[in-house]
């Protein structure tokens, strides 16, 4: 089993695994079991959302390790995030409450704002980008920073260890610093060779904040979402069959998903890949122990074109939200 370093959350000490497993996508009659098979598997660290919907099967399989033996609650880090709707200061403090109970084991380790965009609450459809569940998006007039502050009233409760953001930029980072009681531990962002966005994780740096990488395949991530979602992954090449990619992985023995991975970790950033398969677990896990030279880190960040896939602005046709322009 591989031995997977843990990084140190600025402000509060606490320690996160630097390789999660991410739930995104995983089907709520499929968590439970797949989460407790990554803890046999030596995952430590799993990734939530409330527009997930797996939360509630996601702590099942959590509690099953647990009442096995095979992990106590302390040993487990969980990341969740909370959904644009709800964002009003109650509603977020409730939602984050609601959360908490339905991972079932006393608290989260790490709270979220899940984009830095707020849209109005429908108790019908809670989940998803549109108000009516089919194509109207429909926005709230809700500050970050009266979000930011429920999110702090959880953290004093000792609900949330600890609280960040996904999906902001530097300038709405620094405007949460002009308020904040609780700073930011965690920026979590699309992160791949199409993407590297080294001026925001060098920000993340100066500012003493950790980076979590999400979809660190690029293109293959997005390329299981529904036709109403378009994305530009099946026109993009698979970053699996970049020639450099391929030529990084033959030399040191490893997959190319290793060595995507790698190329994070190295560079001190958490990543939070999703596998149903075994084997394929297995390996997102061993992404420590080998180390590439400078200059393959450097190749690999070359095939950046500032392509983001989880883009509102292009899946949201109807109504596109231009997050980042």
């Amino acid at each position: 089993m591989a031995t997977i370093p843990y990084l140190t959350l600025p402000h509060s000490g606490h320690q996160i695994p630097q390789v999660g497993f991410g739930l995104w996508k995983v089907a709520p009659e499929e968590a439970a079991n797949l989460v407790y098979e990554a803890i046999k598997s030596g995952y430590r660290l799993f990734d939530g959302a409330y527009d997930y919907g797996n939360e509630k099967e996601a702590g099942e399989g959590i509690r099953r390790a647990i009442s096995e033996g095979i992990v106590k609650r302390e040993d487990i880090f969980i990341t969740t995030k909370l959904w644009n709707s709800c964002h009003e200061k109650e509603r977020a403090i409730k939602t984050g409450t609601e959360q908490v109970e339905e991972w079932g084991l006393g608290y989260i380790d790490l709270y979220l704002i899940h984009f830095p965009i707020a849209i109005a609450f429908n108790p019908k459809h809670t989940r998803g980008w549109y108000y009516d569940g089919e194509g109207e998006v429909r926005l709230e007039r809700t500050s970050i920073r009266e979000t930011w502050e429920a999110l702090e009233e959880l953290h004093d409760k000792g609900l949330v260890k600890d609280i960040g953001i996904s999906n902001f930029n530097s300038q709405a980072i620094f405007d949460i610093f002009t308020y904040a009681r609780v700073l930011p531990s965690m920026l979590q962002i699309e992160h791949h060779p199409y993407l590297v966005q080294k001026n925001l994780v060098d920000f993340c740096k100066d500012q003493n904040m950790l980076v979590t990488a999400y979809s660190s395949f690029g293109p293959q991530s997005f390329l299981e979402l529904p036709a109403s979602f378009p994305t530009k992954a099946a026109q993009t090449p698979r970053l699996f069959d970049q020639d450099l990619i391929k030529s990084i992985a033959a030399k040191y023995g490893k997959t190319p998903g290793q060595v995507l991975l790698r190329w994070a970790t190295q560079r001190g950033l958490c990543v939070i890949p999703k596998s149903n398969h075994k084997d394929r677990m297995l390996q997102n896990l061993d992404v420590i122990g080998f180390d590439m030279t400078p200059d393959e880190l450097e190749l690999i960040a070359s095939l950046d074109i500032g392509l983001h896939f989880n883009d509102p602005g292009t899946y949201l046709p109807g109504r596109p939200l231009r997050l980042f322009t």
